[in-house]
C-alpha cells in the first residue's frame, strides 16, 4: 500500500481504476506536450536566433546544427531513465505497490547524473576531433568548439530534470513538468535575445556564445524547480538510501536495452548529419532548420505518446489487458489527427517557418525543397512514436532495441547510401528517414496485438 504521508504528498497520485477517457488522455497528454517541447524549443531558440545574427550568420546556424545533434545523441543516450522509471513506478501504482519502490527515483538520479559528469569529462579536451566526425571544418568547426564548450556543462542538469520529470509521469503527473518546461523555455527565450544580440552600453553581443551561456542557466533553473516540485508535490524522496532498490537490476537492463537502442537512433541521426555537412554550409545549415522542425513535430506528439506511457504501464501493472487494447485504438486514432493537423499547420507556414531562421536565399532554397517531406512523415512519426512510449511502458524494451537496430542498419542506411549514390542530397536523407520511421512503428502495432489480444481474450 501506499505510505501515509500528509495531503501534499499524495492528493496527486491517482487511486482509482485508470480513466482513458478523450478527457483524461488530454489531461496528461496536453501538458506533456508542452513540457516535452522544452528541449527542441531551446535548441530552436538558438537556431533561429543566432540564424540571424549579422556576423558570419550560416557557419553559426551550421555549427548550432551540429552541436545540437551530438548533445540530442548525449541526452537521448542518458535520458532514457525517465521511461525507465516512469515504467517501474507506473507499474506500481497499477498494482498499489508504490511503497516498494520509493527509493528507485533517487538512486537512479544519483547514477545517472554521475555519469553525465564522466562524459563532461571524457568529451570536453577532445571536442576537435568528435566535430570532425560531422565533417565540420574551417570556422563551422570553431564554432562548434565554443558552443559546445560552453552548452555542454549544462548537461547534468538537463538529465536530472528528465529523470525527474520520469518519476511525476510514473505518478500520472504531467502537470508539473509542464510548468518547469514553461518556465526554463522562457527563461532560455529572453536570454538568448539579451546574451546574443546584446544591450548597447550595458552587455556586448556573444553571439553563439551568448546562446550556450543562456540555455545553461534555463536548464539549471529547470532542475531547481523540479527539485522544488518534487520534494513538495509527491512522496519521492531525492535522498539517497543503500542498499539498490530490488528493481534497480530490472531498470538497469531497461536502461542497457534502451542505451543499445538510442546508439542505433544516433548511428542514423549522425549519418544525416554527416552527409549533409559534406554537401556544403547551405545544405548543413538547411538540414539544421528541417531537422530541429521535426524535432519539434516529433516531441508534440511525443505529448500523446508520453499519455500512452504513463497509462499503459498502470494498466499493464494492474492486469487490466482489454482497456489497454482500447488504449491503444484510441492513441491510434488520436496520432493520425495530430500528425495530419501539424502537417496541415507545416504547410500554411512554409515559407514563414524558413525566413524564420534564415534569409540566406541558398539555404531557403535547399530547405524548402525538403521541408515538405517533414510535412509528409508527420502521421507516420505519431503512429511511431505513439507505440514507443506504449512499449516503455511495458517495460519491453528488448523489443524496441531490436525493432530499432533492425530499422537503422538495414533500412536507413542501406537506403541513405544507395540514394546519395544517385545524388539525392537532402532528399536522400529525408527519404531515407521516412522509410526508417515506417520500419520502426508498424511492427510495433503488429507486435502488441500479438501480445494482448489473446491475453484481453483470457482476461
Amino acid at each position: 500500500m501506499i505510505r501515509k504521508e500528509t495531503p501534499t504528498n499524495i492528493r496527486n497520485i491517482p487511486q482509482k481504476n485508470t480513466d482513458i477517457s478523450f478527457k483524461h488522455i488530454n489531461k496528461l497528454a496536453i501538458p506533456a506536450l508542452i513540457s516535452g517541447v522544452s528541449e527542441p524549443i531551446l535548441s530552436l531558440t538558438d537556431a533561429a536566433i543566432v540564424g540571424n545574427i549579422n556576423v558570419h550568420a550560416t557557419e553559426s546556424l551550421a555549427a548550432v546544427g551540429i552541436v545540437t545533434t551530438f548533445l540530442s545523441m548525449l541526452i537521448w543516450i542518458l535520458g532514457q531513465t525517465r521511461s525507465a522509471i516512469s515504467s517501474i513506478v507506473s507499474q506500481y501504482l497499477g498494482a498499489n505497490q508504490l511503497d516498494k519502490i520509493k527509493n528507485l527515483p533517487a538512486q537512479a538520479i544519483f547514477i545517472i547524473t554521475s555519469l553525465s559528469i564522466l562524459i563532461i569529462l571524457g568529451t570536453y579536451p577532445f571536442a576537435r576531433g568528435i566535430f570532425k566526425l560531422y565533417n565540420a571544418s574551417d570556422l563551422i568547426l570553431e564554432y562548434s568548439i565554443d558552443y559546445y564548450k560552453i552548452r555542454v556543462l549544462g548537461f547534468p542538469f538537463t538529465l536530472f530534470t528528465i529523470a525527474v520529470f520520469g518519476a511525476f509521469r510514473g505518478l500520472q503527473n504531467t502537470f508539473y513538468p509542464m510548468i518547469i518546461a514553461i518556465i526554463g523555455a522562457s527563461v532560455n527565450i529572453v536570454l538568448d535575445l539579451v546574451l546574443v544580440y546584446g544591450i548597447p552600453n550595458v552587455i556586448p553581443a556573444m553571439h553563439i556564445e551568448g546562446a550556450a551561456y543562456a540555455s545553461i542557466i534555463a536548464q539549471l533553473i529547470m532542475a531547481v524547480f523540479s527539485t522544488y516540485y518534487l520534494l513538495k508535490k509527491t512522496p519521492i524522496p531525492l535522498k539517497i538510501s543503500f542498499p539498490f532498490n530490488k528493481e534497480m537490476n530490472r531498470f538497469a537492463l531497461m536502461i542497457l536495452n534502451l542505451f543499445v537502442r538510442t546508439i542505433a537512433l544516433n548511428v542514423t541521426l549522425y549519418y544525416a548529419s554527416a552527409f549533409a555537412t559534406s554537401y556544403g554550409a547551405e545544405y548543413i545549415a538547411a538540414y539544421t532548420i528541417a531537422i530541429n522542425l521535426w524535432f519539434l513535430g516529433a516531441f508534440i506528439v511525443d505529448g500523446y505518446s508520453s499519455a500512452g506511457n504513463i497509462l499503459s504501464g498502470k494498466l499493464f501493472g494492474a492486469k487490466h489487458y482489454k482497456t489497454l487494447i482500447t488504449l491503444s485504438n484510441t492513441l491510434i486514432k488520436y496520432g493520425i489527427t495530430l500528425g495530419i493537423v501539424i502537417a496541415v499547420l507545416g504547410g500554411m507556414l512554409y515559407y514563414p517557418l524558413g525566413n524564420l531562421f534564415t534569409n540566406d536565399p541558398k539555404v531557403l532554397h535547399a530547405f524548402y525543397n525538403i521541408f515538405w517531406i517533414v510535412l509528409a512523415m508527420q502521421p507516420l512519426c505519431a503512429l511511431a512514436f505513439i507505440f514507443d512510449g506504449i512499449f516503455k511502458g511495458l517495460g519491453k524494451m528488448g523489443i524496441l532495441r531490436n525493432l530499432l537496430l533492425v530499422a537503422t542498419f538495414l533500412v536507413f542506411i542501406p537506403m541513405l547510401f544507395w540514394l546519395d549514390h544517385l545524388g539525392y542530397k537532402l532528399y536522400g536523407i529525408f527519404i531515407a528517414l521516412t522509410f526508417w520511421i515506417l520500419a520502426r512503428g508498424f511492427p510495433l502495432i503488429i507486435k502488441f496485438r500479438k501480445i494482448f489480444i489473446p491475453l484481453a481474450k483470457n482476461s
